[in-house]
């Protein structure tokens, strides 16, 4: 049984996918404008999370991330540059298509490096919104034809005020929002709230590199529209679960869902799961600011990616991460000291039940990596036999994904000292000396050995 925090209804709910055994599963894909950075980053770690834990509990999980290659603009208000084109001018790039399509892929490589590097299951798709312009297009045109968008010279706009519960995922005050709002009055729209789904090539934005035929003339789709298109064509509609950052939930998230239920009168997801912002000294990141910290950044520092995850799975994705390279340097210590312990220890044998029930009743409510963290490390500090904490520990990985698999066993070379003592140590037990006996025990552990009495025997292992 699964617990998530579902931002649709503010409380944390009992997961219940809508096909037995079987979850459509879509995170906000990058806008490949620029390297992802770690705050970035830390959205797809908790995806992945979510996905691993899902299969750990034995769903078949159907995962699209989106790449968005055009149409989201610098400014939610429908204004400014394609995000795509500005980033050409910054890159002296030439203002064509073919520029784009290179600048496009690129960023689009770049960022799936990172996710192998940060041992991310890879999605089961990443669809590209240049590819997908038909699907949007018909979806605008449905949502057009159930009268919740009007059109305008230079735009089809979402008419926000014919959806009674818009804006209702991010709890929006309509009237407040209008009042506090830095978005500037557009005179070709009904309301303030209203988007645009499909703008036109016309005027200054004729010359716009990235055109397609519409029954409006050419032009290219909003920001919104690309989502929700993409995610219905690949997991229908309505499909189990949607995640992103938590500033999406304002504009992103609540435009996606007025237009899924504008177009078929159905739910776009039943689960909306949101992970907190990554905090620097300066505030959140973000790409347009001075505190840009890429994964590339941390290598260059000699830094493994995983201790970054690791850094992630170190508080709740509900709660905000402060990221300072003191803490990053703490869990790379973290991680060492773990891979340097499960090193020395022999092939795994049987999982231990009761820890792993611990570790499920963690994971499985609303993905409690802080807590399973905990459950590792006394796991590892535990009488429990080496070969039983390999096995435990392999299992809490399919979750984790820190690598525990991938870690090169070491032959533990035991000084004449240490074996002498040991031997001591077992004459002393068999005499019922338990005093004496624990004596040599902590002898033993001052010169860097652990000493456990096993159902197997007696076995020794680096501290």
């Amino acid at each position: 049984m699964i617990k998530v925090y579902n931002t649709l209804t503010r409380k944390k709910e009992i997961f219940k996918p809508i096909k037995k055994n079987k979850v459509g599963l879509y995170s906000c894909g990058p806008t490949v404008y620029n390297y992802a950075h770690i705050g970035n980053l830390r959205a797809y770690i908790f995806a992945d999370i979510l996905k691993r834990t899902l299969r750990y509990n034995h769903y078949n999980v159907k995962h699209i991330v989106n790449i968005t290659d055009i149409g989201h603009l610098v400014s939610d208000a429908d204004e400014g540059e394609d995000k795509m084109v500005k980033a050409l001018k910054r890159e002296g790039k030439k203002l064509n298509k073919e520029s784009m399509k290179e600048m496009a892929n690129f960023y689009t490589k770049s960022f799936y490096q990172d996710i192998k590097k940060l041992n991310i299951i890879p999605a089961d798709g990443f669809p590209k919104a240049t590819e997908h312009i038909d699907c949007m297009i018909k979806m605008v045109q449905q949502i057009q034809k159930n009268g919740y968008a009007y059109e305008r010279s230079d735009a089809i706009y979402f008419d926000t005020h014919k959806l009674p519960n818009y804006g209702y995922l991010a709890r929006l005050d309509i009237k407040k929002f209008c009042h506090r709002s830095r978005i500037k009055i557009n005179h070709e729209k009904k309301n303030i709230t209203d988007f645009a789904l499909w703008f036109k090539a016309i005027g200054e934005k004729e010359t716009h590199l990235m055109q397609w035929k519409s029954p409006w003339g050419k032009g290219w789709p909003g920001w919104h529209i690309e989502c929700s298109a993409m995610s219905i064509e690949y997991l229908g509609q309505p499909f189990d679960i949607h995640t992103g950052g938590i500033d999406h939930i304002p504009v992103h998230h609540t435009n996606e869902i007025a237009q899924a239920q504008a177009a078929q009168n159905k739910p776009l997801a039943n689960y909306w799961l949101h992970n907190e912002f990554l905090i620097l000294d300066k505030g959140k990141m973000a790409k347009s600011g001075d505190n840009f910290i890429t994964l590339s950044t941390l290598i260059k520092k000699n830094i493994n990616p995983l201790a970054y995850r690791y850094l992630c799975l170190s508080a709740h994705y509900r709660s905000p991460l402060s990221f300072n390279w003191e803490n990053l340097i703490a869990s790379e210590n973290a991680l060492n000291n773990l891979y340097n312990t499960i090193s020395y220890y022999p092939k795994p044998g049987k999982i231990i039940k009761s820890i792993e029930q611990k570790f499920l009743e963690a994971v499985n409510d609303d993905l409690d990596t802080p807590k399973v963290l905990a459950i590792l490390w006394n796991l590892i500090k535990s009488n429990q036999a080496n070969e039983k904490k390999m096995a435990t520990l392999l299992e809490f990985d399919k979750v984790l994904g820190l690598g525990i698999d991938k870690i090169k066993k070491i032959s533990l070379s035991i000084p004449d000292e240490i074996k002498k003592l040991s031997k001591e140590r077992e004459e002393l037990r068999q005499q019922k000396k338990w005093s004496e006996a624990d004596q040599i025990r902590k002898k033993i552990e001052k010169l860097g050995f652990n000493i456990e009495d096993t159902c197997q025997g007696t076995t020794i292992h680096k501290i």
